[in-house]
């Protein structure tokens, strides 16, 4: 969590923020669960960071896990109060043409079936296309994503647009007793 005093050291640093409605290329290997015995602890190369704060703070945006037999999927909330969601949009989806209003809606169709599916995790699909609203404590944005190349359990190659970014935000007070399981009373 970003306290006001941290807070307001990260305004003043804007740490490596990403630029907004810019196309990148990442390569993330292994699928999480894949890693080797032993091997580097943490997320290495295995999820992708749109921020040198979140780097910093081991906070990742996307993370791609999965067996190395089975299914990999992508999932974007990785901790605690992490509200994050993943939308596959499909295929044949031009990244360059996913706005941050088409990512919800890519059609622009009043119909229920055109409306983004968002998911604690989606399955990794080759040429398919993704968008991932991010939202918790510290940061919360908007960014999609195209897959280019998929080897099962071994690496991924995505292109990404980044089409909103926050860190801290207006949000410096919150309500207290959250819990993922708490009953209503």
């Amino acid at each position: 969590m970003v306290n006001s005093a941290g807070l307001a050291q990260v305004q003043q640093e804007k740490p490596g923020l990403p630029q907004l409605n810019t196309i990148r290329t990442a390569t993330l290997s292994p699928a999480y669960s894949c890693r080797p015995a032993g091997g580097d602890p943490g997320y290495v190369n295995t999820a992708l960071f749109l921020s040198e704060y979140e780097k910093k703070v081991n906070s990742p945006d996307l993370l791609f896990n999965g067996t190395c037999q089975g299914d990999n999927y992508f999932e974007a909330a990785l901790a605690g109060d992490d509200f994050s969601l993943v939308a596959d949009l499909g295929e044949n989806v031009a990244l360059g043409e996913v706005s941050a209003n088409k990512a919800f809606n890519f059609k622009r169709v009043h119909s229920f079936t055109e409306y983004s599916k968002f998911a604690d995790a989606v399955k990794v699909v080759a040429s398919h296309t993704y968008a991932v609203l991010l939202n918790n404590r510290d940061k919360r944005g908007l960014f999609v994503f195209t897959v280019d190349e998929y080897v099962p359990g071994q690496k991924v190659v995505i292109r990404y647009a980044v089409l909103s970014y926050q860190i801290g935000g207006v949000w410096q007070a919150r309500a207290d007793g959250f819990e993922w399981e708490r009953k209503n009373r």
